[in-house]
């Protein structure tokens, strides 16, 4: 009885959400050859560069939702991607769940992102590991965010061979997509993990069997080839599977199970 109720209670909360907020931007709805392409937990050193050189040689854009706390470690490839034409974005200051932590530190997380980003972002805010609950999406509205996150999601964050991805990516791909890649890994499973040479190479091939029949831009200029799709978003986190990641710099975020529903964002 008492789940039955929460239920209702999320369904309800979650529609009084979406009308205020407008939703979570999943996709655009166009019948124009067009896509986005978007990265996130850069900027990278090992990936981000080399993605800039291939939208370069393929006349492609995408979008990059940087953490702020590598934004800040690589000042100059943010200008590179800037100085390029592609977007730059919010996705927290250091890769938090938001629905996992208290409503202080989801703001912190994103104005500390939004300062590390000043001058290049375009209001846009990606939620790490698609983790989102009502009250991480109202903050998010609340400080001038539209959220968006994906429709195709490649899973480049494991060690896949770059033909598959590539081959996912040309079946799944259809007027409208944002798919969902990444040019650094903030938190890891393993470090062999770490590597976005696969990335890269998975990329290049998209663009090589797509570039023909798509143009690739940024998330913001796909939204004025279309009405972007919106959907109550609210995914579910596994605390158990992020106390088990490692991260890039820094000791690893440590979360506590959830004392309730984690899409009301009760938790603190």
């Amino acid at each position: 009885m008492q789940t039955r109720l929460w239920r209702v209670i999320n369904r309800c909360l979650g529609a009084v959400v979406k009308q205020v907020t407008g939703g979570t931007i999943t996709r655009v709805q166009t019948s124009e050859p067009v896509a986005a392409l978007t990265f996130d937990d850069g900027p990278d050193p090992g990936g981000t560069p080399h993605l800039l050189e291939l939208f370069e040689k393929h006349g492609a854009k995408a979008t990059f939702f940087m953490v702020g706390a590598a934004a800040v470690n690589h000042r100059g490839i943010v200008e590179q991607v800037s100085r390029a034409g592609h977007a730059i974005d919010n996705h927290t200051w250091d890769h938090a769940s938001l629905p996992m932590v208290s409503r202080r530190e989801r703001v912190r997380q994103l104005r500390d992102c939004a300062q590390a980003l000043k001058g290049y972002e375009t209001r846009l805010f990606r939620p790490p590991y698609g983790h989102q609950s009502c009250a991480s999406q109202f903050d998010a509205w609340r400080y001038g965010y539209q959220v968006v996150t994906w429709d195709v999601v490649l899973v480049d964050w494991l060690d896949h061979d770059p033909e598959s991805l590539a081959q996912r990516a040309v079946a799944k791909i259809r007027p409208g997509s944002i798919v969902l890649l990444h040019d650094g890994l903030f938190d890891f499973m393993e470090e062999r993990y770490r590597n976005r040479g696969k990335t890269v190479e998975t990329v290049e091939r998209i663009l090589v069997e797509l570039g023909s029949r798509y143009r690739f831009v940024t998330v913001p200029e796909l939204m004025r080839c279309g009405k972007p799709a919106r959907l109550n978003w609210f995914m579910k986190p596994d605390w158990e599977l992020l106390n088990g990641l490692k991260r890039c710099s820094g000791q690893p975020r440590r979360y506590q199970a959830l004392r309730r529903v984690p899409w009301l964002g009760f938790n603190r």
